[in-house]
């Protein structure tokens, strides 16, 4: 089965963060993602710099494995009219909804540590398709 993952959970492939390990243990699915994915997990790393937890040279190398990760990613247009019809119907940023846009097409879930995008579908006939990561 084919698995969107979300930049919440791409991130813990290279940083060190709680849950990095079930993160990890996707790595052996079948993954996509919209394009935004490596823009929001490289701007973790960057975030990660700016506090000066690593050099850049390592923000660097730790961006290069993430763009060489096994995620088919898809253009952001392919799903744009969905995510923002999903933004305005959940009230939630369109960005996040881009995920749950490509899950629906796929006919899948998205996996997310991302709290705020979680709560924002529980409830709504959309629930099914986001899955916490570790859950």
């Amino acid at each position: 089965m084919t698995v969107v993952v979300d930049a919440s959970v791409a991130a813990k492939w290279v940083l060190p963060e709680d849950g990095e390990d079930a993160a990890k243990a996707l790595l052996s699915e079948d993954l996509t993602a919209p394009g935004l994915w490596l823009l929001e997990a490289g701007n973790a790393i960057w975030k990660r710099v700016q506090r000066g937890e690593f050099p850049p040279s390592e923000g660097d190398d730790l961006l290069a494995i993430l763009a060489a990760a096994p995620v088919r990613t898809t253009p952001v247009e392919r799903d744009l009219a969905a995510a923002l019809s999903l933004a305005t119907t959940l009230k939630h940023p369109i960005y996040d909804c881009l995920y749950l846009a490509a899950a629906i097409r796929e006919d899948t879930v998205v996996v997310t540590d991302d709290g705020r995008f979680a709560r924002a579908v529980a409830g709504t006939g959309y629930a099914g398709r986001v899955r916490r990561l570790g859950a």
